[in-house]
């Protein structure tokens, strides 16, 4: 059944980040890889230290300077700096995307679980199906169910791949089956894309949806796969140039436009693309197994999966208690901050109850896992099912 709300309710990860992100003295969910200083991404991109000393502190184009937007068009195939609008972050693209796609006669179709903004900014305007990830199948996505939701007035399909928070990367040919079903209907694609280049198996890579969908919207940003969230630049691409010139006149009435040091530190950090791209894979290589081989650890609390993609896991707690007070429990006697399953809570349709957010992203991650161990080798008895 579609829902819909008149009030949208508060972003649940960002409020328990607003308590917890920066008290906490591990880190451990971290949804981000590592970031760098500007000292160090200069010596990384080969870039001159003073290179940013003469410029301007001014305005700068709503739609993202023209070389920005022209590196970012570099990392699609099949898209031009003219198919580009720039964004202060990711959210204020999917805030964007979702105001002017929608109007409260449509309706839209949201995969759950998901980042919270996804459902919750669509159910402030218009009626909403949810259609789950099957926690029982590596989290696929059922393109059937997909089929069944479609009503003659929806409008837009919202995925994420990789997908925040389980990692699960949608197969090739069900992305293409998704892509058909959206064409065959006349459907927007939102993608989530913020992932895209952190698939622990290349293989599993899929096309950016931009780059193969006439009405296909991809979001990415430089925070997470690039480690460089402080920047707070984001976009969307898209073929639909027309859809592009209604979210560049909607951004005038919020950021208007993107900070000129972030946007030159964006520039230069594309620029070294491929070089950042390598260091943060392999960050994620080398914690990936460490994760792998601390949940081996303790089968009888744990259920673990590897994640497709991405720099975050969403692993099953099988001990006592419930996971809200064992993540309640771990941050307030060892300082160790993972998610609870209530953070991803969906008003669309039930979702997962006994997972939390893992990260392993950053370089100081042993630090942590050796606290968690810890509290998991004092607590264990009172944990064990």
């Amino acid at each position: 059944m579609a829902k819909r709300i008149n009030i949208m309710r508060d972003f649940e990860l960002e409020t328990y980040f607003s308590k917890w992100e920066f008290s906490a003295k591990y880190h451990m969910t971290a949804s981000d890889v590592e970031s760098m200083t500007i000292a160090q991404l200069m010596e990384l991109a080969g870039a001159a230290p003073d290179s940013l000393d003469s410029l301007s502190l001014g305005y700068t184009e709503t739609w993202g300077a023209p070389d920005l937007r022209a590196l970012i068009a570099k990392t699609y195939d099949n898209i031009n700096s003219e198919n580009i609008l720039c964004f202060a972050g990711a959210e204020e693209g999917v805030y964007t995307a979702m105001r002017v796609l929608l109007n409260r006669d449509d309706h839209a179709i949201v995969v759950v679980p998901n980042y919270q903004a996804a459902e919750t900014l669509p159910l402030d305007i218009c009626a909403v199906s949810g259609v789950a990830l099957d926690p029982n199948n590596d989290w696929r996505l059922d393109i059937e169910d997909i089929r069944r939701a479609i009503r003659p007035n929806t409008r837009l399909v919202s995925v994420c791949f990789p997908n925040n928070p389980t990692g699960a990367i949608i197969p090739v040919k069900d992305y293409a089956d998704l892509i058909e079903l959206c064409r065959e209907h006349g459907l927007y694609l939102f993608n989530d894309e913020v992932y895209r280049l952190l698939e622990l198996d290349e293989d599993k890579r899929i096309d950016q949806v931009a780059d193969v969908y006439e009405k296909g919207i991809s979001l990415n940003v430089m925070s997470k796969a690039y480690g460089l969230p402080g920047l707070r630049i984001g976009w969307i691409a898209t073929q639909d140039t027309a859809l592009l010139q209604k979210l560049e006149r909607y951004k005038h009435y919020l950021s208007i436009c993107n900070s000129a040091p972030s946007e030159r530190l964006a520039v230069i950090a594309l620029g070294a693309r491929n070089k950042i791209i390598k260091r943060n894979r392999a960050f994620l290589k080398k914690n990936i197994e460490k994760m792998d081989n601390f949940f081996a650890d303790y089968p009888t609390l744990f259920k673990w999966t590897r994640p497709d993609g991405g720099c975050i896991a969403f692993p099953q707690y099988i001990g006592k208690g419930g996971v809200e007070a064992f993540c309640k429990s771990l941050i307030e006697e060892s300082g160790v901050l993972i998610l609870p399953a209530s953070i991803y809570k969906s008003e669309l349709m039930d979702a997962p109850a006994d997972r939390f957010r893992i990260g392993f992203g950053r370089a100081n991650i042993d630090a942590g896992l050796s606290v968690f161990r810890t509290f998991l080798d004092k607590n264990h008895n009172e944990l064990r099912p």
